[in-house]
């Protein structure tokens, strides 16, 4: 097998799930045998919005022939990552190079993981939702947009409020009496906002 790892692994990181990872060449001498490629190892070691660690799986991509840079797709965002690299010949694969350590940027957060709507009365409804389940970094608030929509199904002017990250609940208040609305609810971090849930809930009617 191959006698030295590859030297000088440098990660650039790209964007919240995309980095390239450049390293130099072994002497051919030490491959004693055809060069065959590189293998880069990659995991994930934490969410740096979750403390837990979880199990560690580690996934490999190979580089054919003399390569000596390769893009490392589909990263998690607001994560940190170890790597390194082996030169593989026909044999198997040499010692690998230190491990780099290196950190993915925030990202948008998926969708909240749910959004229900309770309480109704002549004009307030009461909303609950859940945290997104991959909030991809700091959430900084959460965007609620809603509007009625009339019995031949247009839809009425849209209202937009911002609420605090920390919120879980709201209760919206002076809505129109046994009128239907349509909810938009997302969640945002630093770098934008995230994919959004919607519903639907009607006020009583007047007695």
């Amino acid at each position: 097998v191959p006698m030295v790892a590859p030297g000088n692994v440098q990660v650039r990181v790209i964007n919240s799930t995309l980095a390239k990872v450049h390293w130099d060449p072994v002497p051919l001498k030490t491959v004693r045998g055809h060069l065959q490629g590189y293998k880069v190892y990659y995991w994930k070691v934490q969410s740096l919005s979750r403390r837990s660690r979880r199990h560690v799986e580690k996934k490999i991509l190979t580089f054919r022939g003399n390569k000596t840079f390769g893009m490392l797709p589909g990263l998690e965002p607001y994560s940190s990552y170890k790597l390194n690299v082996r030169v593989v010949n026909g044999k198997g694969e040499g010692p690998a190079s230190p491990d780099k350590v290196f950190k993915t940027p925030e990202g948008v957060p998926s969708s909240p993981s749910f959004l229900k709507i309770t309480n109704p009365t002549l004009d307030s409804l009461t909303l609950e939702w859940g945290l997104p389940t991959h909030p991809n970094g700091v959430l900084t608030s959460y965007i609620l947009k809603f509007q009625p929509i009339n019995n031949t199904h247009e839809l009425g002017p849209l209202v937009e409020i911002r609420i605090p990250a920390n919120e879980s609940s709201l209760i919206l208040k002076n809505l129109n009496y046994s009128t239907r609305y349509k909810f938009y609810f997302n969640a945002q971090t630093s770098v934008g906002s995230g994919s959004q849930i919607t519903e639907e809930a009607v006020t009583i009617m007047d007695e």
